[in-house]
């Protein structure tokens, strides 16, 4: 049986911060650190709290199906009281390591917001270079209402990203994979070679 909603356990980092007197709370994440192909994508959302504007539902976009995590990031858009996606390609990836690209994207995803946070959760153990006091929470994600919200519009829209990229490089299979290292995707890889939107760093060893 699938496990009930619990908007206790989503929000009690939200609450507790709440408590203390902060009104602006963002929660950031990132999708697509482990692929071979594509941009990795963070989002920073600040959500109401309020239980009339909750959006049920929310949680690790992993654990989600893609039909659910679609109505999810509409509705999550929708009520945001602010919201920013920020991509950084595959040639900055290669050039400043997976890493740094993922802390450049959340960092630049943070300082866009139209609302400055007065504070910033983030998933697992990331620091990001930021003026905004932040609050790592392992599994964040899945914990954190804020997180797991920006979760779900990042890999919404990377999703879709890897799907126009699949109209232009047919032959890797993007719309199934989303760039991740399928054994139809490597197979692909050493048939065709490397299209432009390959990270390099990430597919030496074929």
């Amino acid at each position: 049986m699938a496990k009930v909603w619990d908007v206790d356990e989503k929000l009690q980092y939200e609450r507790a911060l709440r408590a203390k007197g902060y009104r602006y709370i963002a929660g950031v994440d990132e999708v697509g650190r482990g692929p071979l192909a594509g941009p990795v994508v963070c989002a920073a959302v600040i959500m109401p709290i309020e239980d009339e504007m909750l959006v049920v539902g929310v949680d690790d976009s992993k654990k989600l199906s893609e039909k659910k995590r679609e109505e999810l990031s509409q509705r999550i858009k929708e009520r945001a009281l602010a919201y920013t996606i920020v991509e950084i390609d595959e040639k900055t990836i290669d050039e400043i390591n997976i890493l740094e690209a993922t802390k450049l994207g959340m960092k630049r995803a943070i300082e866009a917001l139209a609302i400055s946070p007065e504070i910033v959760l983030t998933d697992g153990n990331m620091t990001i270079d930021i003026q905004a006091p932040q609050q790592s929470i392992v599994h964040g994600d899945a914990l954190s209402y804020s997180i797991g919200a920006a979760s779900i519009i990042a890999k919404v829209y990377r999703d879709k990203r890897m799907d126009e990229y699949a109209k232009v490089y047919p032959a890797y299979d993007f719309e199934k994979n989303k760039g991740y290292g399928t054994a139809k995707h490597i197979q692909a890889i050493k048939e065709q070679g490397l299209c432009p939107i390959h990270r390099r760093t990430f597919t030496k060893k074929f």
